[in-house]
């Protein structure tokens, strides 16, 4: 693992659609200590580096927003960054997202018009948005869909992602289940779906109980394939993740999935964590699902 320098200098670009929350994520970001910047043209990215670079260290965290209202300045993006990371600054890309029909929800209530709208539909604007931005959403470092966070859970998950700087260099690695019932979760990087195992849903004294509870996880781990399933899949992350960190990723985001999210995805995530927990990781648990059923009064298969 590359061993953080102390003058080093962090930029970390926040972009994505318009709409997905770039707005709250630089005003976290100003919170946190970062030198901030909306709306760089990204040809002055290299000119932006060699400032930073003349500080002598006076501005060691910084924070630029570019987005597709700089689309005139786009074909230098890449070139941009580049440069910033020949002047030795470390390069970040946080790219933020939505469904569409999350970005025209709030399009509508804010009565703002997107501004790739050019017919006058949204949607239009969005689909446009989004070729534009793929490339550079295939090189970002880290990915949130905001689609199901309130500003303050955003906020939260900024925090999260960047304020221990005592813990920078260290892979964090996200492990989240799920329930298909509910959707697949977009901002992650390893998806597993563990429906082949047995279901506990199906023995009624534990269809009430989650991941979380004992007889639960006891039934899903006397399964001969439980056991063989977590024995391959930890040690394809054993393989994955130095490859990851070499590569200049600093977030992971796993998520395993069942049926409703409650029973086997759960015990699953936290048997995975734990194992990993032993290594030099910053680890976060996420159950994203294991409520779903009670609040919706369903008899979810979980």
């Amino acid at each position: 693992m590359e061993k953080r320098l102390d003058n080093t200098i962090d930029v970390v670009i926040i972009t994505g659609l318009s709409g997905a929350g770039k707005s709250q994520a630089i005003r976290v970001m100003e919170d946190l200590g970062f030198f901030c910047v909306d709306n760089l043209p990204p040809n002055l990215l290299p000119k932006f580096g060699e400032l930073i670079v003349q500080s002598t260290g006076k501005i060691k965290k910084i924070a630029l927003v570019i987005d597709i209202r700089g689309r005139e300045f786009f074909s230098s993006l890449n070139e941009g960054l580049d440069e910033l990371k020949q002047q030795g600054l470390r390069i970040e890309i946080f790219f933020l997202e939505a469904s569409d029909e999350t970005l025209i929800r709030r399009f509508k209530e804010s009565r703002r018009r997107h501004p790739l709208s050019e017919s006058g539909r949204i949607l239009d604007g969005i689909q446009l948005e989004r070729r534009i931005l793929s490339d550079l959403r295939g090189r970002a470092n880290r990915i949130i869909d905001t689609t199901d966070l309130s500003v303050q859970n955003l906020r939260n998950q900024i925090v999260e992602l960047f304020a221990q700087e005592e813990k920078k260099g260290t892979m964090k690695i996200t492990f989240m289940s799920f329930g298909f019932k509910y959707g697949v979760p977009r901002d992650v990087d390893l998806l597993m779906d563990v429906r082949f195992l047995p279901n506990p849903h199906y023995i009624p004294e534990l269809r009430p109980l989650t991941g979380n509870d004992e007889p639960v996880q006891t039934y899903v781990m006397q399964s001969q394939a439980t056991r063989l399933f977590l024995r391959k899949f930890y040690s394809l992350l054993r393989f994955l993740i130095p490859h990851y960190v070499k590569e200049g990723k600093s977030h992971l985001a796993i998520a395993i999935g069942c049926t409703g999210g409650k029973h086997r995805s759960v015990t699953l995530t936290n048997r995975l964590a734990k194992v990993l927990a032993k290594h030099n990781y910053s680890l976060t648990i996420k159950h994203r699902d294991i409520e779903k059923d009670r609040e919706r009064g369903g008899d979810e298969r979980s």
